[in-house]
């Protein structure tokens, strides 16, 4: 055999081990992103947006919705800071399509804080923080149980402790969610947003 051939042997074992390795520690930093699993003791949550499908909220919010409104119920003191823009294809800002849901189920208006503006995990934490009062810096994250290990690692680098509140993640976008979100790790260990 070559030795140029053997090199290229040796390269691709080299990558297909790193690419599985990559694979493992996502997998696992997932996995821990969901503990620990919030107790009422944060005064503040945030629900994180995710698709809205005209006014409606996608399955994936209405899980979190649905994880954020039994909350809510155990924990009464608990407010809640609703956190996603309009994007294109939507009629109304996702922080609005939750707040529609969240009152109609029951949880007073005085209970939730609007932030409608962000686009993206690091947008919705940043400018959440600005609606906390100056002494808070805990909060719970509601999210996807996919999300959660991404969205609590931007908010650490925003001087916030979280604990997590993991929501199902729809079986017809649990591939293809999980995949984007292992890539938007690595991307986030890189350039931290």
């Amino acid at each position: 055999m070559k030795k140029s051939k053997k090199m290229g042997i040796a390269i691709g074992i080299v990558l297909v081990l790193f690419g599985l390795s990559l694979w493992f520690l996502t997998g696992k930093w997932i996995a821990d992103g969901q503990e620990p699993v919030a107790n009422g003791t944060n005064e503040y949550a945030i629900i994180l947006g995710a698709k809205v499908n005209g006014e409606t909220p996608s399955l994936t919010l209405h899980y979190r919705l649905e994880k954020a409104l039994s909350y809510a119920e155990g924990h009464p003191d608990v407010r809640f800071i609703l956190s996603g823009g309009q994007g294109p294809d939507e009629d109304i800002a996702e922080a609005e399509a939750m707040r529609r849901y969240l009152t109609e189920h029951g949880i007073s208006e005085d209970r939730l804080l609007i932030e409608s503006k962000s686009t993206s995990t690091y947008e919705n934490l940043l400018f959440s923080k600005s609606l906390l009062p100056e002494e808070i810096n805990s909060l719970t994250i509601i999210t996807s149980d996919f999300h959660l290990a991404r969205a609590r690692m931007l908010a650490d680098t925003l001087g916030l402790e979280t604990d997590a509140l993991g929501a199902k993640t729809p079986a017809s976008v649990k591939v293809k969610h999980t995949i984007r979100e292992r890539l938007a790790i690595i991307k986030t260990c890189i350039v931290g947003k």
